[in-house]
């Protein structure tokens, strides 16, 4: 019985947690469509990156390296 209910709280705190990372995840209408966001090494960036040359350089190197372009672009801004 304790297996049980150890697992049903832990289905519930699981469940609880995801809700708050759901409403904080939510944008104000004032933000309109709902924008492609992604977060790397503590970074985030919402929609379409802007880079200079350099940071460009940096991605495209990076993608050769085997990274994928997404962490690329967000990683580059923000350290390249």
């Amino acid at each position: 019985m304790k297996k049980v209910m150890t697992g049903a709280m832990i289905a519930a705190a699981v469940a609880l947690g995801g809700a708050g990372s759901a409403a904080a995840a939510q944008q104000s209408p004032e933000q309109g469509a709902r924008q492609d966001c992604r977060t790397y090494s503590s970074v985030t960036e919402c929609g379409k990156v802007q880079l200079n040359e350099k940071q460009r350089a940096c991605v495209t190197s990076s993608v050769q390296l085997g990274m994928t372009e997404r962490r690329a672009e967000v990683e580059c801004s923000a350290f390249g």
